[in-house]
């Protein structure tokens, strides 16, 4: 696979196109309970979308691309689903976390950045949808839903990551003629859209009560005075990331989304539904892996016939094989269940966990099966190997899941034996 060449892209842009695309995966998984008719109606007509609209390599100017990436998706209706409620461009009221996934899936399986400018689309502005007065809701999300403004959701900090508690990011309440102001100091980094994005959704301490619950979230429209790019971040796969600074950021109290104090729990019910995600784009990488295995396996010419003659190479794509399957049925099964507003956050961890250390096994496989080709810059299974492995860090590390879900169990086991 991988063919050379310039490709038209977005916009007028032009792109090298260093990777082909991947054939329609296999979709027998649509036909799992946990879907209805939309949605697979919805995956195949975003893979036929994709196949024509996305190439699969990043070229020099990864801003623009991404910014063509969102107006794209934006334009083509795909960004309505990263958005709660039909008023404000959204096509359901409640945020679908199955069609959130399938998207994030698919895109994935043609291009890690694709996937990248939905998913924070949906990320940066989920707060929002989820705890968004009307007013704040009619002021951004139509724009995000066309791919006018670009979204970014800017929670960690230097000395805390997956410790949201030990933030030290504060915004201070003021009083003045013109009604009250917040005023932000602080700094934030790994914030995904920085240096592109229209506006942040920035968690700060506000003092109510110590750790977790002193903690408001706002809105910052990028060029507010006090609001500085303090450093680009430059990672294995690239996509737009910064490093922010407020330096006495002053902004106006209505732009508070959610109750004072209340931040921390609207950071966590964004996470909750985008952790899912995180874990169907995991899918979307292995899929993409296992594809490019097996066309290894049945081209590549060895010792008279081809690689998949052997056996050593058709147990390694039968392990490739059940590790998707079963995250994907995790995946799925963490999403039906908070479409039926169930409490996903034990599954969603579980989900994460599984999909995204499973995607970095097989995809390794898929670079072992290429051999040298693999390691060649460009090749798919290279690009998906630098792809996969921010996901077992980003919106909570592997080891972050684990305590999640152990803790749950043992909180769980507590409230039964107290109960009983």
């Amino acid at each position: 696979m991988g063919g050379t060449g310039w490709s038209p892209a977005y916009g007028g842009m032009t792109i090298p196109l260093l990777l082909e695309q991947p054939t329609m995966a296999d979709t027998r998984y649509l036909a799992w309970p946990f879907f209805d008719a939309k949605h697979s109606e919805l995956a195949r007509a975003l893979d036929a979308w994709a196949g024509a609209n996305v190439v699969g390599h990043h070229g020099h100017d990864v801003d623009a691309e991404c910014q063509a990436l969102v107006r794209a998706l934006g334009s083509a209706g795909w960004l309505r689903h990263a958005v709660g409620g039909r008023a404000y461009g959204g096509t359901a009221d409640a945020i679908d976390t199955r069609a959130i996934c399938l998207i994030r899936e698919t895109l994935a399986r043609h291009s890690g950045l694709a996937d990248f400018a939905f998913a924070m689309q949906g990320l940066g502005s989920g707060a929002i949808s989820l705890a968004g007065t009307p007013e704040q809701k009619a002021a951004y999300l139509p724009r995000v839903a066309a791919g006018e403004a670009i979204a970014a959701f800017a929670l960690s900090e230097p000395d805390a990551g997956s410790d949201v508690a030990a933030m030290a990011c504060a915004a201070k309440l003021e009083s003045a003629a013109d009604g009250n102001h917040y005023v932000l100091d602080g700094e934030k980094t790994w914030i995904s859209n920085g240096g592109i994005a229209d506006f942040y959704v920035v968690f700060a301490r506000t003092g109510e009560a110590p750790g977790a619950r002193g903690i408001s979230a706002f809105i910052v429209d990028a060029g507010t005075p006090g609001l500085a790019i303090a450093e680009r971040i430059e990672v294995i796969a690239p996509h737009p990331l910064a490093r922010l600074k407020f330096t006495g950021c002053r902004i106006p109290a209505s732009q508070r989304v959610g109750a004072a104090g209340e931040g921390f729990k609207v950071a966590m019910r964004t996470l909750d539904v985008f952790r899912t995600s995180v874990a169907a784009a995991s899918l979307g990488f292995a899929r993409r892996a296992m594809d490019e295995g097996i066309t290894r396996s049945t081209t590549r010419k060895m010792f008279g016939g081809v690689l998949g003659d052997h056996q050593l190479t058709q147990a390694k794509l039968a392990q490739m094989a059940t590790t998707i399957d079963s995250a994907a049925l995790l995946t799925y099964r963490a999403a039906w269940m908070r479409d039926q507003g169930l409490n996903v956050t034990r599954e969603a961890a579980m989900a994460k966990m599984v999909a995204t250390e499973g995607a970095q096994q097989v995809i390794d496989a898929a670079v072992q099966l290429w051999g040298g080709l693999g390691v060649v810059s460009g090749q798919a299974v290279e690009t998906l190997y630098r792809e996969i492995r921010a996901l077992r860090i980003y919106e909570g590390a592997t080891e972050v899941q684990q305590l999640i879900i152990g803790r749950d169990l043992l909180r769980e086991a507590a409230s039964a034996t107290s109960s009983a």
